[in-house]
């Protein structure tokens, strides 16, 4: 598995090309990756920076870090401007590792480091995860099972993984072009009725460039248009933390009102982060089906096929969004057991169904 995950990373996703610097941010737990990745990088003539506990998810950075959760030091700030690329691979042996930090640190922490996330953001990037025991528990699956259906996600249990990933950026391509037109998009299921205005704003294809496993297509709705109600279903750990049912009122596109049946304490922490966390940034409608199920982390449970995901917080400047936060986190409701998504009024998927696709 590592070989071909490696060879999609390095030629897919990140596009390497000869003469370039790769910056590499991992956890001991991907060191297989890591060894299939350092060829891989080598051969198509770039060169390979592997950091190990990036300061993001270390707990002893929280807990001892100090001044630094308040700035970059220097050098980190001088090595991302000096890359031409990078890849943060997602490889905790306990997903809950930071479960006991206080939230108000993770949010100085944020909010500190977040020139140098900006930077990183500018330049070719990619987020992935490497299937450890840690994630397969957190699933509820055996750790060969999740080896497994991670290898379905990201589509290299396929002849061609490269193949089927530009498949489904043509279906993608489809989608955004019809929703492009459209000036409303409206969710309604349970205890979700909400509407966003979409007009003006850019419908973009992720198809597996910037996350692996991918397979949505999002935009940033117009800042003061959420108005109503929606209530997620599938609960997510970030952080370290996690919330379940979390539960949002809109009004005039901002946060007026916020339940969570777990993790409400860092649900409303990260809402005070700063003026533009209780605004929406994006709007996203997953699209892959090789995701069977839902395991909690966001990055794959926000792809499954008959999902909308809404994340709080900064918009992505290439959809028009104008939306400023230090904080991006999605939250996601599953439509395949009753729901629907709307666009100016005409169904677009029911029960987790494309209609008329």
């Amino acid at each position: 598995m590592e070989t071909r995950f490696a060879a999609l990373l390095a030629e897919y996703c990140l596009d390497v090309q000869p003469g370039q610097t790769v910056l590499i941010e991992a956890e001991p737990s991907a060191l297989p990756l890591l060894e299939a990745l350092h060829p891989a990088v080598l051969q198509r003539g770039a060169f390979p920076i592997i950091q190990l506990f990036p300061a993001g998810v270390s707990r002893p950075f929280f807990l001892y870090g100090g001044e630094w959760l308040d700035q970059v030091p220097p050098a980190q700030m001088q090595l991302v401007e000096h890359v031409d690329a990078s890849l943060r691979i997602e490889s905790a042996q306990n997903p809950l590792e930071l479960s006991d930090v206080p939230p108000a640190r993770i949010a100085q922490y944020r909010t500190g480091w977040r020139p140098y996330l900006q930077k990183r953001a500018r330049k070719r990037w990619c987020l992935t995860l490497y299937p450890t025991p840690g994630y397969a528990q957190q699933a509820g699956m055996p750790t060969a099972g999740f080896r497994a259906f991670v290898e379905q996600a990201l589509y290299l249990d396929r002849p061609d993984p490269v193949a089927a990933w530009r498949a489904l950026s043509a279906f993608q391509a489809t989608l955004t072009q019809r929703l492009q037109k459209v000036k409303e998009i409206r969710i309604q299921g349970d205890r979700t009725d909400l509407r966003l205005l979409v007009e003006g704003r850019t419908w973009i294809n992720s198809d597996g460039k910037r996350n692996m496993p991918s397979g949505e297509v999002f935009t940033g709705p117009i800042e003061s248009s959420a108005e109503g109600e929606v209530c997620f279903n599938l609960p997510v750990v970030v952080s370290g933390q996690r919330v379940g049912g979390a539960r949002l009122r809109f009004q005039g596109g901002r946060v007026v009102e916020a339940r969570a049946e777990s993790g409400e304490e860092y649900l409303l922490k990260m809402l005070e982060a700063d003026p533009g966390a209780r605004y929406l940034g994006e709007v996203g409608i997953g699209t892959n089906f090789g995701i069977s199920r839902p395991t909690g982390l966001i990055l794959y449970d926000e792809k499954i096929g008959g999902t909308v995901h809404l994340a709080l917080g900064q918009s992505y400047a290439e959809t028009g969004g104008t939306n400023h936060s230090s904080i991006h986190w999605d939250l996601i409701l599953d439509l395949r057991q009753g729901g629907r998504i709307l666009a100016d009024g005409v169904v677009l998927q029911e029960n987790g169904q494309f209609v008329g696709l």
